[in-house]
């Protein structure tokens, strides 16, 4: 909103442009594009029931990430920001560098600031790339913690 708050100047209030971006989201409702507010802003994308005919038309095969990547991501997104260390900590096991790397290359996970004691570690936090990716506003729409561990019990007993 604020790059077309840019665009109007002082044409047009925020709370003008609130309402017309609601407005153009309601126009667009029936269509199998739609208009949604992410962390980074508003976006066009396709509805998700469309999503299986343009996967026919450019299959993409999504990266797969390990158990290891997804937990230290599962821990950075809930505990944020936090340390190497903190991580460490919860999972009980070494990070690996390339854990970390893997999830900042994604764009999901940066370095927000140091922690004032000896050595100044790295604190990590989420992005609004993440948020943006997963399709969620702010951190507050993540699952609670009850889900994600329901869902990796699942995947283990498969």
């Amino acid at each position: 909103m604020l790059e077309l708050k840019k665009v109007f100047v002082d044409e047009i209030a925020s709370d003008v442009l609130r309402v017309l971006l609601d407005d153009l989201r309601e126009e667009w409702s029936g269509r199998p594009v739609e208009l949604v507010q992410l962390a980074s802003g508003w976006r066009f994308r396709t509805r998700a029931e469309y999503m299986p005919y343009l996967e026919r038309l450019n299959p993409e095969k999504p990266p797969k990430y390990s158990r290891a990547v997804l937990e230290t991501l599962a821990i950075i997104a809930y505990r944020q920001p936090v340390t190497r260390g903190d991580i460490e900590d919860i999972r009980g096991v070494t990070v690996a560098t390339q854990v970390i790397k893997a999830l900042e290359e994604r764009g999901w996970v940066d370095v927000v600031g140091h922690r004032d004691t000896p050595g100044r570690p790295a604190l990590f936090a989420t992005t609004k790339k993440f948020l943006d990716d997963l399709g969620l506003r702010s951190l507050t729409e993540l699952p609670p913690l009850e889900e994600i561990n329901q869902t990796l019990e699942l995947a283990d007993a498969q």
